[in-house]
């Protein structure tokens, strides 16, 4: 029987031999590899660090000792080592454990990483906390990878604990990917410290003369320290980054040597002060087709784990990602202003082919969200028209670069904010509820988010061919889209809603493809006698006040649908408008509550927080039936 089977925490994976420990690997890959061919979520990161996560916990004494995981999609094994391997099969899944470390699941989840990039500043925080309360036995440890280094929080972090110098342990598992390939600088740096041959051999031999025991000589720590420190530099073309901010740098090594792997961090964890460990993994390792190629089984979905085939798909409809990449490449055709740019995000917004054929045009800026916006700033202030594919929850952490230093300054930057809306089983770390709320308070920012793939494709064309006067934000979910999408571009009036269907008392306003839940209801309503009138709202700032304006001097009902917090939304412009103007009709708002959204498939979802087709004709019928009630909510 396998030793997994026996192991309910890492306790009982300190009990275990070596040789039992590398079956504990072996174990950890064909579970992950079974679990995900049938249950789908992220794959290849995890399946290259597990010899590093049973090092981990074989040396380390967690929960006590804090681990942090950055970026958490990297963690399965460490779930699967801490008492979650019983409730695995409900990963991502509505009710199920959450597929990034939790702070509300587990002791040993010490911080909560779904986003990249924060496990440095986190660490560094408790270990300072720790430093405060005297605890000085207490090990701190965040895991960095999967390109999460590129970001600038984790060069603040590294900068003030080399300032302040606790015990810490940052280990770098460099696999030279984020999802797609890293990109810059960085990268480079990283790769010429892992082939330096000359480095990396004479530090061997000092190594060898300092453990020798017959050595006659004996060297001051502080001068050993000032020599090593000149090899790293000497022998490469500048000085080692790390070292320079004061945080000692060991590496780099293999990090699927197990023995390795323990003997260094059981004598790392008696080194005092911020040390980084750079680690070289594979991503995807231990099976074939993700190590053939890694950002296409970063999240594969389901598979054939006997021939690494992709499980076949219905005949569908094209995404709104496909549709902003191909729209986008048959714009820069003729409009050589355009540019792309992307948060390392190339791949997922659907700009790969746009890359190859006009890489002078794309741009992946690596896991750098302010940068980007400051950076598409940049390209704006000097007259091209940047387009900034970023996801909405990504967008929240370059907040002050979009009010600063692009609307401030009425900058044509166009913003295609993907995954707006719920997405799915990533959970609330990833749903886009808030962008709508958070751009309508920005001045000088257009809104738009469409209810059909050809209208999408027209307000790109839209923002294009208009001279902007400021930045023009398009919110578009992770899904597939509806309607025909038809040859010609048509542009598409700034902050102007469309009539979808006429209708008797109650007027549904929609804002974005949530709105095709309203078309349906409403055709099945008709079976009713209930006649119900729709309207796309298509601008959520500026707000058609034209339309509002005949929409509440015709209805005694009013219902908004928004796929995003109703708090700041679609539904409060509507509510503020209805109010300033003095109007008195029932306003009922549908929409994500005050809550962080749970994880669960898109439809799961809208039917949870109740504004599917469902809930729409559920609240309608109670709505018809009662004329005479006065209430906004």
């Amino acid at each position: 029987m396998s030793p997994n089977n026996f192991i309910s925490s890492p306790v009982d994976l300190r009990n275990l031999s070596f040789s039992s420990l590398q079956v504990v690997c072996e174990d950890l890959r064909s579970f992950i590899i079974d679990h995900v061919a049938v249950n789908g979520g992220h794959f290849s990161s995890s399946l290259g660090v597990v010899e590093l996560t049973v090092a981990l916990h074989y040396v380390f004494n967690t929960p006590i000792d804090k681990l942090i995981w950055d970026v958490g999609h990297q963690a399965y094994p460490h779930k699967l080592l801490t008492g979650r391997r019983k409730s695995f099969y409900s990963n991502r899944v509505l009710g199920g454990i959450s597929g990034f470390p939790c702070r509300d699941e587990s002791e040993f989840d010490a911080f909560g990483t779904g986003h990249s990039s924060t496990s440095i500043s986190a660490i560094l925080g408790m270990a300072i906390a720790a430093k405060y309360r005297g605890e000085l036995n207490r090990q701190h440890i965040a895991v960095i990878g999967d390109g999460a280094m590129t970001a600038g929080q984790a060069f603040e972090a590294m900068n003030n604990a080399g300032y302040e110098q606790p015990n810490m342990l940052i280990i770098l598992n460099d696999n030279n990917m984020s999802i797609d390939s890293n990109t810059g600088a960085l990268q480079n740096y990283l790769t010429d410290l892992t082939t330096a041959k000359y480095y990396n051999t004479l530090k061997l031999h000092l190594k060898n003369l300092l453990s020798s025991e017959n050595s006659s000589t004996k060297w001051a720590s502080d001068t050993l320290r000032k020599f090593d420190k000149i090899i790293k530099g000497g022998f490469m073309q500048y000085s080692n980054l790390f070292e320079a901010l004061n945080i000692r740098y060991f590496g780099p090594v293999d990090g699927h040597d197990l023995k390795k792997m323990i003997g260094l961090f059981e004598k790392l964890k008696h080194i005092p002060g911020p040390k980084l460990l750079h680690c070289v993994t594979i991503k995807g390792k231990g099976f074939a087709p993700a190590l053939a190629d890694p950002k296409k089984w970063h999240a594969p979905g389901t598979f054939n784990k006997s021939t690494g085939s992709k499980l076949s798909t219905v005949n569908r409809s094209p995404t709104f990602q496909e549709v902003f990449g191909n729209t986008l490449l048959t714009l820069a055709k003729t409009n050589d202003r355009i540019i792309a740019v992307s948060p390392a995000m190339l791949s997922g917004s659907s700009l790969s082919k746009m890359k190859s054929e006009m890489p002078d045009r794309v741009f992946d800026v690596g896991i750098a969200e302010q940068h980007s916006v400051t950076f598409c700033a940049g390209l704006a202030a000097d007259g091209l028209l940047p387009f900034c594919a970023i996801y909405s929850t990504f967008l929240q952490r370059a907040y002050d670069q979009l009010i600063h230093d692009v609307a401030l300054q009425k900058l044509p930057v166009v913003f295609c904010i993907d995954r707006a809306g719920v997405v799915g089983t990533d959970g609330p770390t990833h749903h886009g509820a808030f962008d709508i709320s958070f751009l309508r308070c920005i001045p000088n920012i257009t809104g738009a988010s469409p209810m059909d793939l050809d209208d999408f494709k027209n307000l790109l064309f839209t923002a294009q061919c208009d001279t902007l006067n400021g930045p023009f934000a398009i919110r578009y979910p992770k899904s597939v889209g509806s309607g025909e999408l038809k040859s010609k571009f048509c542009k598409i009036p700034l902050g102007k809603g469309r009539k979808i269907k006429s209708g008797k008392r109650i007027a549904i306003l929609s804002l974005g493809p949530i709105g095709q839940f309203a078309v349906e209801a409403c055709q099945e309503l008709l079976d009713d006698h209930i006649d119900v009138a729709h309207y796309d709202l298509r601008f959520f700032k500026p707000i058609d006040e034209t339309l509002l304006h005949d929409v509440f001097s015709q209805f005694s009902v009013v219902i908004t649908i928004e796929d995003g917090s109703i708090i700041g939304g679609i539904g409060s412009a509507v509510m503020e408008f209805m109010v300033d103007n003095g109007y008195h009709s029932i306003l009922k708002r549908l929409g994500l509550p005050d809550t962080f959204a749970t994880q669960g498939t898109q439809n799961q979802l809208h039917a949870l927080y109740g504004y599917d087709k469902k809930a729409i004709i559920s609240l309608i019928r109670s709505l018809h039936h009662e004329p005479n009630k006065k209430n906004i909510s």
